[in-house]
């Protein structure tokens, strides 16, 4: 008593439009439409069926007799009959006398002098093959079916059987049914409950926890104890969103902090070095040159981060379209080298290429020389102490296979999978690199992407690191 008092409650608890509700309601619905099914054909219905039963009966019967019609043991499937079915059979001969007839015995049998009542005269006397007769039996005073059917010119077959059930049974299956209601609508109301608690309760958390990720707590954990596959789905995909969101929120941070370092740093040379020249070297040439010239450069490389910024915006979006030519890649590479040719004298680099004189290849020129550019890029800003870069090109039957080797400290593998997001490799510790904005390994991504080329990187601590991407022949 005390245990349904609280369920009682804990129902009232509930909204109208939950989960548990909706549940709750379909599994009473669906045992209540079973209970309904159940009082129809148990007692509404009963007669019809029943009737219908016994008429196909009755058919099998006279079908069968009819291919044993002149079989000497006709007797004996007779009564084989009979007793299987629940009728009566007789089969009389013209003059209306028995020459067979079943020993069973049922309320749907006209016994004694009951057997030489009209109908048989009346069906022998009408030359008809077959008729069924609804008769009331005298004797016991119910609806009896008659199949009356000529077996040959002398013989005639009469197959009698009760149309109406026993008084008793039914009203025992309408008492057992009572019964059976009350109990199964207690059980659906006890059960559904529990059903529904037990399929609502992992996504009321999963909600929770969903509320808390919209919120920006991205340590919520979408955990269900149940053994539900799709719940069990769901909470890893969940927990996979989660992970990728609060990478996304870390990145977006990152990303503003050092568009904002960089974007400050030039502005603040521009602003001092302008002053400088207005208020200090205004008639100073050679001073004025050399501030002009810090400040060009300081507007070259806001433009060259500008221009990134935007260029990986549109390949995100897909917006990129790539215009495929055939060109010399070695050429492409040796014009870049060549870019850098003020670092081998103002920073001792060393550029070393390894490959064939001249490769051709089809590709978007444009995109694949930015691709080798950002790699060296990248290289020159993390190598070694021995400022060496050095550029692989190995050609095999299917692709060809670019390499940029630095030999700087190398990636940690935890790093691996995520150095191709903007910014990630200077995360936490900034610096302004020698060269490049520090979306360079994020535009080269997309581009390899947009080619549908395959990547990667391949590093060992403290000796270097090597960017790879193949070509397509």
């Amino acid at each position: 008593m005390l245990q349904l008092e609280v369920l009682v409650i804990s129902l009232e608890k509930m909204k109208k439009n939950s989960l548990n509700v909706q549940i709750w309601k379909c599994f009473l619905v669906f045992s209540v439409f079973i209970l309904v099914f159940l009082w129809l054909f148990q007692v509404l219905f009963l007669k019809n069926f029943y009737r219908y039963s016994k008429t196909r009966d009755i058919e099998k019967v006279v079908n069968t007799i009819t291919k044993y019609k002149s079989n000497v043991d006709l007797d004996e499937v007779i009564n084989a009959l009979a007793f299987e079915k629940g009728v009566c059979v007789e089969v009389v001969n013209k003059e209306n006398n028995t020459l067979y007839s079943s020993s069973f015995l049922g309320k749907g049998c006209f016994t004694g002098k009951e057997d030489k009542m009209r109908y048989k005269r009346d069906f022998i006397n009408s030359n008809r093959y077959s008729y069924t007769y609804e008769l009331i039996n005298p004797m016991f005073d119910n609806q009896t079916l008659v199949k009356a059917v000529q077996l040959d010119s002398d013989k005639y077959v009469f197959v009698n059987t009760s149309i109406e059930p026993i008084d008793s049974t039914v009203s025992i299956l309408k008492n057992q049914l009572v019964v059976v209601t009350v109990v199964v609508l207690i059980l659906s109301f006890i059960i559904a409950y529990f059903i529904s608690k037990h399929i609502s309760n992992p996504i009321v958390k999963m909600n929770k926890a969903a509320k808390g990720l919209a919120s920006g707590d991205f340590t919520v954990v979408f955990d269900v104890s149940e053994d539900i596959l799709e719940l069990n789905e769901l909470s890893d995909t969940l927990n996979h969103t989660r992970d990728e969101l609060a990478k996304m929120d870390e990145l977006k941070r990152d990303l503003m902090a050092n568009v904002s370092h960089d974007l400050k740093t030039p502005l603040t040379m521009i602003k001092a070095y302008a002053e400088m020249n207005r208020d200090l070297h205004a008639n100073n040439k050679k001073k004025r040159e050399e501030n002009m010239n810090i400040i060009t450069n300081e507007v070259d490389r806001l433009t060259l981060l500008v221009n990134d910024i935007l260029e990986l915006s549109s390949m995100q979006s897909e917006m990129e379209t790539l215009f495929y030519s055939s060109f010399d890649l070695v050429e492409v590479i040796n014009q870049i080298i060549k870019k850098y040719s003020i670092f081998k004298e103002t920073e001792n680099y060393h550029f070393v290429y390894n490959g064939p004189d001249k490769l051709e290849v089809n590709a978007d020129k444009k995109k694949i020389e930015q691709v080798i550019y950002n790699l060296v890029n990248n290289a020159i800003n993390y190598t070694g102490d021995d400022n060496k870069v050095i550029i692989n090109i190995c050609d095999s039957e299917s692709s060809i296979l670019v390499g940029i080797v630095d030999t700087g400290k190398g990636i940690k593998d935890k790093d691996i999978p995520y150095i191709w997001d903007k910014y990630y490799k200077n995360k936490k510790k900034h610096k302004r690199n020698l060269v490049g904005t520090g979306l360079g390994l994020s535009i080269v991504k997309n581009i390899l992407k947009l080619h549908g080329y395959k990547y990667g990187v391949k590093s060992v601590k403290d000796k270097g690191s090597t960017f790879y991407f193949y070509i397509n022949k």
